[in-house]
């Protein structure tokens, strides 16, 4: 009857249907325990740490052979089932969710046995020492991880246990490439006691780079991260930059390898490396790196290429501020042999290109090696402010003497343009013909005075300065003119603030600070126009001018002077208060006293004394003349006291006649034509006589021959 039954269903269909369901249900059951079991096999695996390695295995063959049951099961459908679905789409929906489940489930079974399995093989490389495959092993597993993320409905709580382990065993692989990089390339650093100079330091460094096999290159192109890039960079490749006396040698030896090792030359004495030098030196280093290490692709990139991204940076860095700022001309003359440099810094760039070391047009080290017309001036512009500030607050003092015929030492300009030219000699014929007579050449000169030598010297530094920008770019010219204009801008400003004390209680400083202003002002009237048609554009079409600044200067070098004298003027004051207004000279008992003292006679001892002091000034007195620091050059104003004291020769006679006899003074005399009857009057002479000597008949007869 069962039979019968059976066979009328079959014939229906209908007990295919429920065999194809039962089926299902059945693979639905065996999906969920193969399920359980796996996560509970990779849970005890990566997550309780419990090794269960044969039991795993026997679940990756159940998933295999559920995996093909699945396979049967889905090709069953599609061929015998889909043709009835018409009938049957109700009831087959349900099946296909549950069936798609079930796929997604195993599918993510599959990335788990893949982890697994890449798991397994990266330990068993990993103590190989096979650490490309344990690299590629470790790879793949992270890409099954990132599969099982990419799974929205991927909730399993073993996923962050797998992202433990993975992150562990990536640190562990980093460990063991960091020890075997340490093994096979080897720094000798000397010891951190003692001396740390950089001949001490440097002469015995040196790098040892064992000669590699495919596996050890495979290895380093793995291991060569930031820390070995760094040292290099530090122990290497900085110093061969920043010492001159730092040389490289490399040398092979037997079962030991390549050397690179820094030798200090004791001969050198020069303080920086030209870039040349600098630039040779790197290439050496860098070419036997990547002869003997670098030139090994990781995947589309050289393992040069990985350093020099790591390192490039701060090497160019080093290099311009170790090499290039102190290459750069100090005189606008040598700019075009900087060319030179620019061209040397190009091909450096070209073989590091060539290595792979870098990658792209320009850097910023031959763009600032370009920018040379820039970094020239800049150059040009602080150590012009620096030897300006220098020279004002020298001491003031030091002077030297002006005169009307004295001339600023112009250079010698190129021939202006020929439109220059032209409107000048227009300008110039219009005012000959608007003034048939012409100024004296002395009318606009510096009157005859004494200024410091410093203020010279810094009239000086700005032609030079204007001088280079002659010629120059309109940049370069740009900030070497507003340099010259901020150095009379600091003088202004410095002078008066730093030599304040001193030009107040000194005299003879303010009265040269007034000199040195009115110097200054006189001369920017007509520095600018000097040099205005030589310059580029703006500064040709009238910027290029000093003029401005003439008033300030004057007023500064009047305030100064009026300043001293109303300090003069207060102390003269404060003296003559003392003297009471000289009323005690109408006092008649004064008179009376003082007239009897004038009248008395000088006795010889008196005389001699009188003639000691006096000879002692006569002797002394020229030697408060010293203007020059050099005190042979101060015997010519030490001879001209006559000059500058008035009663100086009629001093000198009044000494000669304090020891000069009665026939003596009557010679000097001479019937008033003599040197004495120069300086005194007779009168004068024969008071002198009669305090000099005794009443006896010689000193009337020499009386009556004074008239």
């Amino acid at each position: 009857m069962a039979s019968f039954v059976a066979e009328v269903l079959a014939s229906s269909g209908k007990l295919e249907k429920e065999d194809l369901s039962g089926k299902v249900s059945k693979m639905s059951r065996k999906v969920e325990d193969t399920k359980e079991e796996v996560c509970e096999m990779i849970n005890k695996r990566y997550s309780d740490f419990l090794p269960t390695l044969q039991g795993s295995e026997d679940l990756m063959v159940q998933v295999e052979t559920v995996s093909k049951e699945m396979d049967a099961l889905k090709t069953c459908i599609e061929t015998e089932v889909r043709p009835n679905i018409h009938m049957a789409v109700a009831e087959y929906t349900k099946l296909k969710q549950q069936l798609e489940k079930n796929t997604v489930i195993i599918t993510m079974l599959g990335h788990l046995k893949e982890f697994h399995s890449a798991m397994e093989e990266f330990n068993k490389a990993l103590q190989e020492k096979k650490y490309v495959d344990a690299a590629n092993q470790l790879e793949r597993a992270r890409d099954n991880v990132d599969s099982l993320k990419s799974w929205k409905i991927s909730q399993l709580p073993l996923l962050s246990a797998i992202n433990s382990e993975l992150t562990v065993q990536r640190e562990n692989l980093i460990y063991h490439l960091g020890d075997e990089w340490k093994r096979l390339v080897i720094w000798t650093l000397p010891s951190s006691k003692g001396k740390t100079s950089s001949e001490n330091l440097l002469k015995m460094c040196q790098m040892l780079i064992q000669y590699f096999t495919n596996y050890s290159r495979n290895l380093l192109s793995l291991g060569f991260c930031c820390c070995p890039g760094q040292v290099l960079l530090k122990n290497m490749l900085k110093p061969l930059v920043m010492y001159a006396s730092l040389s490289v040698r490399v040398t092979e030896q037997q079962d030991e390898g390549t050397i690179l090792a820094l030798q200090c030359l004791e001969e050198s004495h020069e303080e920086r490396s030209a870039p040349s030098q600098v630039y040779s030196k790197l290439l050496l280093v860098l070419k036997t790196l990547h002869s003997h290490l670098l030139d090994v692709s990781i995947g589309d990139k050289k393992l040069s290429a990985i350093l020099g991204e790591l390192i490039w940076e701060e090497l160019s860095r080093c290099i311009i501020h170790e090499c290039l700022v102190h290459s750069i001309p100090t005189n606008s003359s040598q700019l075009e042999k900087y060319n030179t440099v620019i061209k040397e810094t190009e091909d450096f760039e070209k073989s590091l290109k060539e290595m792979e070391y870098l990658h792209g047009d320009s850097t910023d080290l031959l763009k600032y090696a370009r920018d040379v017309n820039c970094h020239f001036a800049s150059k040009k512009c602080k150590d012009v402010i620096v030897a300006a500030r220098k020279l004002m607050t020298s001491k003031m003092h030091n002077t030297v003497k002006i005169t009307p015929e004295s001339k600023l030492r112009l250079p010698k300009l190129p021939a202006p343009s020929s439109e220059v030219k032209v409107k000048q000699d227009i300008v110039k014929e219009e005012a000959m013909m608007e003034n048939s007579k012409q100024l004296s050449a002395w009318s606009l000169r510096l009157p005859a005075c004494r200024i410091s030598e410093s203020v010279q010297q810094l009239m000086e530094l700005a032609l030079n300065t204007l001088c280079e920008a002659v010629g120059s770019s309109t940049q370069c010219a740009l900030q070497l003119f507003f340099t010259v204009r901020n150095i009379f801008q600091l003088f202004y400003d410095v002078v008066p603030t730093y030599h304040k004390e001193n030009l107040l209680k000194f005299p003879h400083l303010a009265a040269i600070q007034h000199n040195n202003c009115m110097y200054l002002a006189h001369h920017l009237l007509t520095l600018g126009h000097h040099f205005r048609s030589h310059l580029p554009n703006p500064l040709s079409d009238g910027v290029a001018t000093f003029v401005d600044m003439v008033p300030g200067f004057r007023k500064l070098g009047a305030q100064c002077f009026l300043t001293q004298l109303n300090v003069q003027r207060a102390e003269l004051l404060e003296r003559l208060s003392t003297a009471h207004n000289f009323c005690n000279l109408d006092d008649e008992d004064n008179y009376i006293a003082a007239s009897k003292a004038v009248r008395q006679d000088i006795s010889s001892e008196d005389g001699e004394h009188l003639h000691t002091l006096c000879q002692t000034i006569i002797e002394e007195g020229p030697l408060v003349f010293i203007p020059l620091a050099e005190e042979h050059k101060n015997r010519k104003y030490q001879e001209e006291v006559p000059l500058y004291v008035k009663k100086w020769s009629t001093f000198k006679e009044l000494v000669i006649v304090l020891r000069a006899n009665l026939q003596e003074i009557v010679d000097r005399w001479a019937d008033s034509k003599g040197p004495l009857a120069v300086e005194f009057s007779s009168s004068e002479v024969k008071s002198l006589i009669r305090a000099l000597f005794q009443n006896t008949e010689r000193r009337a007869v020499a009386l009556t021959k004074i008239k």
